[in-house]
């Protein structure tokens, strides 16, 4: 996450009288304590009301608000496409909440850049690739990862072997036409990517706590490290 980026998700979280401490932002935020006390002085010092302290929390004044959001064309361009393409290829609520995103987005724009917005030209087509059930279950699956649930799935593979697998969600990943679920799963005790349109069924089971070395940024780190090296041998 670039720093301006994670500035602004600080000012998002404080927002609204809520206390969070450095270590619930720095969890949320995937960064150490101390780039969260950097972060909070960096941001007090430009003016915004940022009250607290280390060790208690930090929450911000009321009356505070963003200055209006100003985007450039290749941005509106990234916005409006992202958006019409979750519609027809992620889950239904998804869908849903990318259209709204564009009805607020649209609402604080000036003028010359509501036109941009309605003109891109930019459309996705699903053609009945991405099934309902499987739209339903990458909501699902969405929230699951969220809320930091555990979960028992029934799995067939493409050998068409069916196991039961106990798995910590992570992450969901698009392919162009297969949605996958990144986990770690408790039987092999490593990561596991698995097909959503092979999954038949999900049971909820209790609450994880996160950890570094099953992270989704560990998985990442993992799988660029593959890529890299696979390429050095060619």
């Amino acid at each position: 996450m670039r720093r301006a980026d994670r500035l602004f998700q600080i000012v998002q979280y404080l927002r609204g009288g809520r206390l969070l401490t450095a270590a619930q932002l720095s969890e949320r935020l995937e960064v150490s304590e101390r780039t969260i006390y950097r972060d909070i002085a960096d941001l007090t010092s430009t003016g915004v009301p940022i009250d607290g302290e280390a060790g208690v929390g930090y929450l911000m004044r009321s009356g505070f608000d963003l200055p209006p959001l100003m985007f450039t064309r290749a941005e509106i361009v990234a916005l409006v496409g992202g958006a019409r393409m979750m519609r027809e290829w992620g889950g239904a609520a998804m869908a849903l909440a990318a259209e709204e995103a564009l009805i607020k987005i649209n609402a604080v724009l000036p003028a010359d850049l509501q036109n941009q917005l309605d003109g891109v030209n930019i459309h996705a087509i699903n053609a009945g690739t991405i099934s309902r059930p499987v739209k339903d279950l990458i909501d699902r699956l969405d929230q699951e990862i969220d809320d930091r649930h555990r979960l028992m799935i029934d799995y067939e593979d493409l050998q068409n072997q069916k196991t039961r697998r106990t798995i910590k969600p992570l992450g969901l990943w698009f392919w162009g036409r297969v949605w996958t679920l990144v986990s770690w799963c408790e039987l092999r005790d490593d990561f596991r990517v698995f097909r959503l349109d092979r999954i038949e069924k999900i049971e909820t089971l209790d609450q994880f706590r996160p950890q570094r070395e099953w992270s989704l940024a560990t998985f990442y780190a993992r799988e660029v490290a593959k890529h890299k090296s696979h390429k050095d041998q060619q």
